[in-house]
């Protein structure tokens, strides 16, 4: 029998919704989960287990009183008439502060007395969480919604050309529309995710459990493991061509594509199998503990890692190539050359995300926060702009045919040369 998380009250699910957008950012993609409200529900259905057995052990007789009970979010001892009993908010909430807020109540002759400040309050008030704080991961929201719309609209158009524009088509361009797809897949299997989980207020997300979810949260994984390892596949293609002295053609594609597309689809369903017989609970979201996570996991760590490995190796050529040997003989315009080269491959190898798979001793979770979701969101806006745009022979494609354009509109046939756009790629 499937075990299903048993629903929380609508008091307890009030409680935790103010923080609910500043939880959803704790998460960092690989790492994190789906939507970290539902561990501070879980932890808070855990204190009422806990107190639920507690009363059931102890009992609530013996004094006359205010009896031990459970109010949704906060375990409340025996108490004397007269006694006043101060009981801090969950600790659960010490991941957005230091410091815990206290509750106060009053046992009177009537029973308990109304929390004194409110639970909601007291838990998720400014003190708590910094109105400074809550704007911050505003912030970073509206960033990521924009970069993955950017994204989005610029591949699209960039896959479009390079499919359109017969001259580009080349083994380097098929594996740039492959990377460019699977940014495109990417994002929207973010908003697919955030539409289906997030995307109705009166589903309890944390407890539903249905096709539609699984599937949204499945695409969401695959998708991200293609984006890796496409990542994967150009570092390794570009690493190939500056230290193999034979050129690739078509028929290596397929090798790459198994790569890029093949792994990713055999990891996937590994991992979906596995939930489906051991750990089907959910929507499939809640990673943290699961060791079937690493099905998905381990793969992606290991492409960050390799990526990062070619990453420095092809500096290590570049810096060989372009500064000579004889240090008098170097001048600034090499060190140019250089450092234009390693930028342009920042974002192609998704080199920034090495700090998220392999985050320092200490590192600040802001740091993580931007570099994941800020920049990663942005990062196929630029790789587009960088390897189709701003791509010489791009340009001269679409000025070719523009200036064909205008010829055919007088009725004109032009002439045109034979150009390297004959030869390149």
């Amino acid at each position: 029998m499937r075990h299903v998380r048993p629903r929380l009250a609508p008091d307890m699910k009030r409680l935790c919704r103010g923080c609910v957008w500043c939880a959803v950012f704790l998460a960092a993609t690989i790492v994190g989960k789906l939507h970290p409200e539902c561990e501070i529900l879980t932890e808070l259905k855990k204190d009422e287990d806990r107190c639920l057995q507690s009363i059931k052990e102890n009992g609530n007789a013996s004094i006359q009183g205010c009896q031990r009970i459970w109010d949704s979010a906060l375990c409340w001892p025996q108490a004397t008439h007269g006694e006043i009993v101060n009981v801090s908010c969950p600790t659960v909430f010490l991941q957005f502060s230091p410091v815990l807020g206290t509750i106060t109540r009053n046992c009177t002759s009537k029973g308990w007395s109304d929390p004194s400040p409110s639970v909601l309050t007291t838990c998720i008030s400014s003190s708590s969480i910094p109105t400074g704080e809550v704007s911050y991961y505003g912030r970073i929201r509206t960033i990521y919604t924009v970069g993955y719309s950017l994204s989005l609209v610029t591949l699209s158009i960039a896959v479009v050309i390079l499919l359109t524009c017969r001259r580009l088509h080349c083994t380097r361009n098929y594996i740039h529309i492959q990377l460019f797809v699977t940014f495109i897949l990417r994002s929207l299997s973010v908003f697919i995710k955030d539409a289906v989980l997030f995307g109705d207020d009166d589903i309890d997300h944390c407890s539903f459990s249905t096709v539609g979810c699984k599937v949204s949260v499945v695409f969401c994984y695959f998708c991200m493991m293609t984006n890796y390892f496409w990542l994967l596949v150009e570092a390794l293609y570009l690493n190939s061509l500056l230290t193999v002295s034979f050129i690739y053609g078509k028929d290596y594609f397929w090798w790459w594509s198994m790569l890029g597309w093949g792994i990713p689809t055999v990891c996937t369903v590994a991992w979906v199998i596995t939930k489906f017989q051991f750990e089907n609970t959910e929507c499939w979201d809640v990673i943290e503990g699961s060791p079937y996570w690493w099905i998905i996991k381990g793969p992606i760590m290991t492409s960050i890692a390799v990526n990062f490995i070619l990453f420095i190796n092809i500096i290590r050529i570049l810096v060989h190539k372009l500064i000579p040997r004889e240090i008098h003989t170097a001048n600034s315009s090499q060190y140019r050359r250089l450092t234009k080269s390693t930028l342009l491959l920042v974002p192609l190898f998704g080199v920034h995300y090495i700090v998220c798979a392999f985050p320092p001793d200490g590192a600040v979770l802001t740091t993580q926060l931007y570099l994941d979701l800020c920049i990663g969101s942005f990062q196929g806006f630029i790789v587009g702009v960088l390897y189709c745009f701003l791509n010489q022979e791009v340009q001269t494609e679409i000025h070719r045919r523009w200036l064909r354009g205008r010829m055919d509109s007088y009725g004109t046939v032009p002439v045109i040369g034979r150009s390297h756009m004959d030869t390149t790629c």
